[in-house]
């Protein structure tokens, strides 16, 4: 009960942060925009190690696996701002999650945990949801769908990365190690990209990094507590708080495909819950 609440919690900060990328989308560069997210983890998190848990800061034992899971996160990031730069928060959110399916598919190959019929069953469920929003070959696939099913399939790798990550490192270091990382990679193309921005500006930048922070380090306690597996289904609470933030902020409004996909997605969630013993 304790992974769940944890991973519910993740689940209901993380849409803020895309709330407050989609809007300064607008103004800002997604690659901009993306780059904050990583560096203000760093500053959030960084002092709060030396002050209250000096201790955990050294060096990783995956050291590895850090990179390669901040290194997915950061693409994952991008992809996805991009995405809700051009399309709603709810319809880029719905085709990114097909992370539960790829984590579903791939966690008995690196994480060597038992997949069941059930589960298999619900990855076809869920595939044949993310169809009917998609709709190929009756609407154009533009670029912004593309990269939400990109975060989607990178999102589901991160997952089981800090699945193996896990009962390895310390969350907070597993944290600093994913803003370290970002930083590093998007400090290499944000000269070209660079915008001013303003005070206010500066202000929800730093939200965004707060937000992640906060976000991800519950997803992390989580995932020290449950099976990547089965904590999955759990990240369709997500579209809840979404739809909510895109319908009053940005007045987008799901259509009935996307009601219609959204739910056999979320339904495939429910029906491993149902069947399988958490």
């Amino acid at each position: 009960m304790k992974a769940i609440l944890l991973n519910l919690s993740a689940w209901t900060m993380l849409p803020i942060m895309d709330g407050i990328a989609k809007y300064l989308s607008s103004s800002l560069p997604v690659l901009q925009i993306t780059w904050a997210r990583y560096f203000f983890t760093v500053v959030i998190i960084l002092p709060t190690m030396v002050l209250f848990f000096k201790k955990n800061l050294k060096l990783s034992e995956k050291p590895k696996l850090q990179i390669i899971r901040g290194a997915l996160l950061f693409f994952a990031n991008i992809l996805f701002f991009y995405s809700i730069s051009q399309i709603s928060l709810s319809k880029a959110l719905t085709l990114a999650f097909i992370a539960p399916l790829i984590v579903t598919i791939f966690s008995p190959i690196f994480l060597n945990e038992k997949v069941g019929f059930n589960r298999w069953v619900a990855v076809m469920i869920g595939f044949f949801g993310c169809l009917i929003v998609i709709r190929p070959g009756l609407i154009d696939f533009n670029l912004a769908t593309f990269a939400a099913l990109g975060t989607g399939f990178m999102y589901g790798f991160y997952l089981i990365v800090t699945r193996k990550l896990s009962n390895v490192d310390n969350p907070l270091l597993t944290l600093l190690f994913t803003g370290i990382v970002g930083a590093f990679i998007g400090s290499f193309v944000i000269p070209f990209y660079w915008v001013m921005p303003s005070s206010d500006q500066w202000f929800f930048l730093f939200l965004i990094g707060f937000f992640a922070s906060i976000g991800h380090l519950l997803l992390i306690l989580s995932l020290k507590l449950a099976d990547a597996s089965k904590l999955a289904p759990f990240g369709y609470f997500e579209i809840l708080p979404n739809v909510i933030i895109g319908f009053y902020f940005f007045n987008n409004v799901p259509d009935i495909f996307h009601l219609a996909g959204l739910v056999l997605i979320i339904g495939s969630g429910v029906y491993i819950f149902k069947k399988e013993t958490f």
